[in-house]
């Protein structure tokens, strides 16, 4: 995260468009993200993710800079991230053939 950031906040990769919280958060606590501050809507656990920008429906959630899933509502800076508003990407099977055939049906 840049200098203008909170120190109770995460950035894994430069890439990412979430934070991870370092520690519980209350709802109404003020946040520092990128240099803006946020008042939290809800309270937050140890270890959630957190918008770091205003996402769009469908746009993809990057954490430790790879997609980790996609948004299913639009969700606010500062907003947690987690099952209610975003859907993983993962494969639903763990077989190596599935996933191998995936891949070479979106490497282009």
């Amino acid at each position: 995260m840049t200098e203008s950031s909170d120190s109770r906040l995460l950035l894994l990769s430069g890439d990412d468009n979430v934070v991870i919280a370092r520690t519980n958060l209350t709802r109404g606590d003020v946040v520092t993200i990128d240099g803006v501050q946020v008042t939290l809507s809800d309270s937050v656990h140890l270890g959630f993710k957190i918008a770091r920008c205003d996402l769009g429906s469908g746009q993809k959630i990057l954490k430790y800079g790879a997609v980790i899933g996609s948004a299913t509502a639009g969700i606010r800076r500062g907003d947690i991230v987690h099952l209610h508003n975003m859907q993983s990407d993962y494969l639903p099977t763990y077989s190596h053939e599935a996933g191998a055939a995936f891949t070479k049906r979106t490497e282009r």
